[in-house]
């Protein structure tokens, strides 16, 4: 039996943001799911407090699947103080303290930015006895759980349990399609082709998104993990319709904008 396993996530709701080191009045979001963002969803399940130490789930390696990718919400947001005391402007004093806003100025307006309907497949690859305790703690979370941000809870079961075998490739390639009714009906076929993204120390690109602590007093430093991408074909659940001639099922991709050019 391997010491380890793979945990698998399914991450969907009507708004998630995965914003990254993004600061201040502009808030982004990735298009899929940050290491730091689904980090942080199983320290809040086990009921980790910011200060704890991560080097344990740092150590997880992360894929995920782009299972149905939503569209981008930009959030007209304001603020205020709760104390109802003017904002801080970006000047300080001699004594290197914020100075406030003048004239004063009580509401500050910010841009936020979310994924809408957007339904993710999230695979987690580390020692067995780690990964059994977060997938316990997914199910009966200690903290709310949630995608990103506080605002955006999940939909549904979280956990889709634990997979034995030692490739995320084929962890993904095994999970069912997770995508809404509404995307399904969709998709015409039999097969579906998504989107991954893989965690690997030979991949040929760069995420800055792992995080070294939760700590609200020191701040998040976001450190470089390599990843590389590819696309999985799988199922959709669907069952081919014969034609009502009874021929076979029609192969044809549909509409094909070279045909004209006899390519």
């Amino acid at each position: 039996m391997t010491d380890h396993a793979i945990l698998v996530l399914r991450l969907a709701a009507p708004l998630q943001s995965w914003g990254g080191p993004s600061h201040y009045n502009r808030r982004e979001t990735r298009p899929q799911p940050t290491k730091s963002g689904v980090l942080g969803l199983l320290a809040a399940a086990e009921g980790r407090a910011r200060e704890a130490s991560i080097t344990d789930l740092v150590d997880l390696r992360l894929a995920v699947r782009v299972d149905q990718p939503g569209t981008l919400l930009r959030d007209y947001h304001t603020y205020s103080d709760y104390r109802g005391t003017p904002l801080p402007s970006a000047k300080v004093n001699t004594k290197g303290v914020q100075t406030k806003t003048s004239p004063a100025k009580y509401t500050g307006v910010t841009q936020r930015f979310y994924l809408q309907d957007a339904v993710f497949v999230a695979a987690l690859r580390g020692p067995v006895t780690l990964l059994e305790r977060l997938e316990h703690a997914v199910r009966h979370p200690v903290y709310p759980l949630s995608l990103g941000r506080r605002s955006c809870p999940p939909t549904g079961p979280v956990s889709l349990g634990l997979q034995g075998g030692n490739e995320l490739a084929d962890a993904l390639t095994s999970v069912p399609w997770q995508a809404s009714a509404h995307r399904r009906s969709q998709v015409q076929g039999t097969e579906v082709t998504l989107e991954v993204t893989i965690e690997d120390p030979a991949g040929d690109e760069l995420a800055l998104d792992v995080p070294d602590t939760y700590d609200l007093k020191t701040g998040t430093v976001f450190g470089r993990r390599s990843v590389r991408h590819h696309w999985v074909t799988i199922p959709t659940g669907q069952q081919a319709t014969a034609p009502a001639d009874g021929t076979s099922p029609s192969t044809d991709p549909g509409h094909d904008p070279f045909a004209l050019l006899g390519w």
